[in-house]
């Protein structure tokens, strides 16, 4: 229904940027599972030749935000769940207003229109929503798939959004919501208050430079910090420079890509917060390489200081190409849901530190450390080649690094660089702390892979896992040279689709 909606706006005559808001509204209210109007967004978008734009649409800590308190309590990480104190000022809506008013052709209501629909009139609930349906404010009945779901409030917020602009929303309905919300729900029962109005009223979408590096002939951008888009940049860099071989299948190759992002990313807790100056950490890539040992997997310690997302991209008929990501971080997100309009809340909160001093420590106005990591690569002449991204958690860069060196470095099609099997590094409890323990994180291999033995040989600590969106739902256009336009969606996600004419 998704993709259904931005290919409509496309044929209307809409910009990839229009089909994209259009395609994502509609997930926001059939996968409140996984995205929706209470989590952040993130997009990068090229509309001609040259470097990309890049747009952070994530949220900000309220100005009650009190590390103090968490740390009295006996914390030594953010709340997972059911605490408003992980619950950033949502971006998405922010998002969208950004992207609509550079690169929309569209008004705002015409592209909101098939969501409206599906939450006045009803939607069927997907494979992956039903079993979990039921944590939604009215639901209180079992849910199987193709379940007739409304969901009005998401309705009344989007109609809103369009008719009123930013202020219908986050100073409307919604926003007082959250304010009541702030005020009265943590975990201990009481709150001084999370926000406050101007903290609704402060815009959270930012036009930013993005993060690019040339490797395999090609620019690959991603987004800068919070987000943890550099890690991919690295990981590359580190890649290319190690002799690779030619076939994926050898376990070699998997070995040597695992490698390149352990050692990108093993110091990821200390060097990624808003603001931060990750140059000197990409100009790193030579140095870390050299700690890669093809026979052996490294050990990084002492070298230096669930997750649930969708993912969409879009190319349209004038070569512009957006790639964007938008989540609520772990599932349904915090638990906590805006009582007026029914929209569940994010945990984005969860990637700041409670480590005094930290520069990601929790704190009011900060912007947490993100894992979303959208990506877009260019040919040598500025030209589109590629838009691309993955849900995750902490495995976004780990997936794209393979599916990139797929694509780039192996030759291989869009499809088979989207199902080929993959490894993660083990993701932990929660899909959000890989990088606690770089050294004794295992090796989570994908069934079908052919690499197991020969990464157990090599020291790895391979644990074999079922073929499933535990290794991300990856997606992407190729833009060929001969105009062309090469998608592919990921047959791990039971309602991804690649739609075109």
């Amino acid at each position: 229904m998704a993709s259904s909606a931005g290919l409509t706006m496309l044929e209307r005559g809409g910009s990839a940027a229009d089909a994209a808001i259009a395609a994502n509204a509609v997930l926001a209210v059939t996968a409140p599972h996984a995205c929706g109007l209470g989590g952040d967004l993130f997009a990068l978008v090229h509309a001609g030749a040259g470097a990309p734009q890049a747009l952070n649409a994530s949220g900000r800590a309220g100005s009650g935000a009190d590390p103090d308190r968490l740390r009295a309590e006996g914390r030594d990480r953010m709340p997972f769940q059911r605490d408003i104190r992980s619950v950033t000022v949502p971006g998405c809506a922010d998002g969208w207003l950004a992207l609509h008013a550079e690169y929309g052709r569209l008004p705002l209501a015409e592209l909101f229109a098939p969501a409206v629909r599906y939450a006045d009139a009803g939607f069927p609930a997907s494979p992956l929503l039903a079993p979990a349906a039921g944590v939604l404010p009215g639901q209180d009945a079992p849910v199987a798939p193709g379940d007739l779901l409304r969901r009005p409030g998401v309705a009344r917020a989007l109609e809103a959004l369009a008719t009123e602009g930013r202020d219908g929303f986050y100073l409307g309905d919604f926003g007082k919501g959250l304010v009541t919300l702030g005020r009265d729900r943590s975990a201990g029962g009481s709150n001084e208050g999370e926000y406050t109005e101007a903290d609704l009223a402060r815009v959270n979408a930012d036009w930013v430079e993005p993060l690019v590096t040339h490797v395999f002939g090609h620019d690959v951008w991603t987004m800068p910090p919070n987000s943890q888009g550099y890690l991919l940049l690295l990981a590359l860099s580190i890649a290319e420079g190690l002799d690779l071989p030619r076939d994926p299948a050898d376990p070699l190759w998997a070995h040597l890509l695992a490698e390149s992002a352990r050692a990108a990313g093993h110091d990821r807790l200390d060097v990624l917060y808003e603001g931060a100056s990750v140059g000197d950490v990409l100009a790193s890539a030579a140095e870390r390489r050299a700690t890669i040992d093809p026979s052996r997997r490294a050990r990084l310690r002492g070298l230096s200081s669930p997750g649930d997302t969708t993912y969409l991209c879009a190319v349209d008929a004038e070569g512009m190409g957006v790639s964007l990501i938008q989540s609520n971080a772990a599932g349904f997100g915090s638990m906590l849901f805006e009582p007026a309009t029914g929209i569940n809340l994010h945990n984005r909160g969860i990637g700041f530190s409670l480590a005094s001093g930290h520069p990601a420590e929790y704190g009011p106005g900060r912007r947490p450390p993100h894992t979303l990591a959208p990506a877009l690569v260019t040919r040598p002449d500025g030209s589109l080649r590629t838009v691309l991204g993955t849900m995750g958690g902490d495995s976004q860069p780990q997936i794209l690094l393979q599916v990139l060196a797929r694509l780039l470095a192996a030759g291989e099609s869009p499809g088979e660089a989207i199902s080929a099997p993959r490894w993660r590094l083990g993701s932990g409890l929660t899909g959000f702390d890989a990088w606690a323990d770089p050294d004794g994180a295992s090796l989570d291999v994908e069934e079908g892979a052919s690499w197991g033995d020969g990464l157990g040989e090599r020291g790895h600590h391979v644990q074999p896992l079922p073929y499933s969106g535990a290794f991300g739902y990856a997606h992407m256009i190729d833009v060929r040279t001969d105009g062309v336009l090469a998608g592919a969606a990921d047959p791990r996600a039971l309602i991804s689709s690649a739609s075109g004419r």
